[in-house]
């Protein structure tokens, strides 16, 4: 398949680009800006196999239509888009203008140029505050911050373009908290001021910070941490392979969460991270975050049901274990 890959050199998109350089068969073309992006992902991923690399913005739509007409595309996963929360309560323009704005008229050069399939990088965070945390693809979508609306408005696009013109297919995978590394130490999360919690604990854990901190410790949850659904980078990227292959054999759009369906709160990744590491490094109590949700678990039935995704790293522990080795890796490069 002629695939085009968004954001491609970022923590998810390099992990997917591998995975299906690995299945090989594809003639695949990355953009990426390097905003949050990693060159060094790239080059190593290009020993792994062949694949062109353009560095571009993609809200230059004349570059971006030359590739979906001059590579014939035929299915474009996008990712290129700005993820953290809090950041998106102090610049919700920023993520409306890029993650909203800029995927409509990627959304909008696909249908012009006769890409067929869309797969779509959304989020757990258009369920916004569940009230029993647990969520399905058919449980309310009520964000809670500009992140999660940014997401949730290219979702109603592309539902909206799918109803509009007959061949154009997509899937919508609705990410939980991704974490870890590649099982062969390849690559990783090369994003230096990352927020996310299991790369903070491992970048504390290595001595790159002196200590972390504990957002919020009165959540309506048994220990008053926040409670997420956390999975392997890997399984992630090979749910994009399945998506495909949905898209591919169905020809139906469709909607999936993505996720192992256990939660785990912050004290507790945190007390497996020390477990993991062996280091009990320093950790400090602080107030809530604007924007987090108490607890956010997913029901990934459907995707495990109608794809041929079988998730092979459901383990915390596991997973900690890649991140850390991929941080003690980063020390040394």
């Amino acid at each position: 398949m002629n695939i085009l890959i968004t954001g491609g050199a970022g923590y998810i998109g390099s992990h997917v680009l591998k995975a299906l350089l690995e299945e090989g068969g594809h003639d695949i073309t990355v953009v990426d800006n390097l905003y949050t992006g990693s060159l060094e992902a790239i080059q190593t991923l290009q020993k792994l196999g062949k694949f062109e690399f353009v560095k571009a913005n993609i809200e230059d739509l004349d570059q971006m239509k030359n590739i979906m007409v001059g590579k014939k595309i035929e299915a474009i996963i996008h990712f290129a888009a700005y993820i953290e929360v809090f950041e998106s309560m102090e610049k919700p323009l920023k993520y409306y203008l890029n993650n909203t704005a800029n995927a409509a008229a990627l959304i909008k050069l696909a249908v012009e140029s006769g890409v067929g399939k869309f797969i779509f990088s959304s989020t757990a965070a258009t369920y916004g505050e569940p009230e029993s945390g647990v969520v399905d693809e058919k449980s309310a979508q009520t964000p809670i911050n500009p992140y999660g609306k940014s997401k949730l408005m290219v979702e109603w696009i592309l539902k909206d373009a799918a109803s509009a013109h007959k061949d154009f297919k997509f899937v919508i995978l609705r990410y939980f908290n991704v974490a870890g590394a590649s099982s062969d130490g390849l690559i990783g999360q090369n994003y230096p001021n990352a927020t996310h919690l299991i790369k903070v604990a491992t970048q504390t854990i290595t001595g790159k910070r002196e200590k972390m901190a504990i957002f919020g410790t009165d959540y309506d949850t048994p220990d008053g941490t926040c409670v997420r659904d956390y999975i392997h980078v890997e399984d992630l990227a090979s749910a994009h392979l399945s998506a495909l292959k949905y898209l591919a054999n169905t020809g139906k759009s469709d909607v999936f969460n993505v996720g192992y369906g256990r939660g785990f709160s912050v004290r507790e990744v945190v007390e497996e991270a020390k477990k993991v590491s062996g280091v009990d490094f320093k950790v400090e109590l602080g107030a809530r975050r604007d924007g987090d949700p108490a607890k956010l678990i997913s029901d990934a039935t459907k995707l495990r049901t109608l794809t041929n995704w079988t998730p092979k790293h459901e383990n915390l522990g596991e997973i900690i274990a890649s991140a850390l080795a991929w941080e003690k890796k980063l020390t040394h490069l």
